[in-house]
């Protein structure tokens, strides 16, 4: 199983996991300029703030929050390379620059810390620090 540096959540992957049809997430939202989101701090907190659950989520972070815990389950087994490289970027990012924010998401979407040591293991499989 490729890797799948999972909370990205969160958030991140914020482009990229909308809605599930037929056993994938949409790719409706594969456009998303993560650069620009990560690097704008108005655009990134919209996100975060969304899955954070302290504001209100546009169309594609509100999908990106209903997608996630599946994400997480299944170690994005839904998402496409283009996604999975969004959340690994996101992730990475997050945990680089934004630890505070990593915490806040994590305490939401893995308060047992359960995906943190298994994608840490992954990572670790793979040559990537977490």
């Amino acid at each position: 199983m490729k890797l799948v540096l999972a909370l990205g959540l969160v958030v991140a992957a914020v482009s990229a996991l909308p809605q599930a049809q037929q056993g994938s997430y949409t790719t409706k939202y594969d456009s998303v300029n993560l650069d620009e989101v990560l690097s704008n701090e108005r655009l990134y907190k919209n996100y975060f703030n969304c899955l954070a659950n302290k504001g209100k989520c546009t169309p594609d972070a509100a999908e990106l929050k209903k997608v996630l815990p599946d994400a997480l389950e299944t170690g994005c087994a839904k998402c496409n390379e283009k996604q999975k490289k969004g959340t690994e970027k996101v992730i990475k990012h997050m945990l680089d620059k934004r630890p505070a924010d990593y915490d806040v998401l994590e305490k939401i979407y893995d308060p047992k810390g359960e995906f943190r040591k298994k994608y840490k293991d992954e990572a670790g499989k793979h040559g990537i620090k977490l």
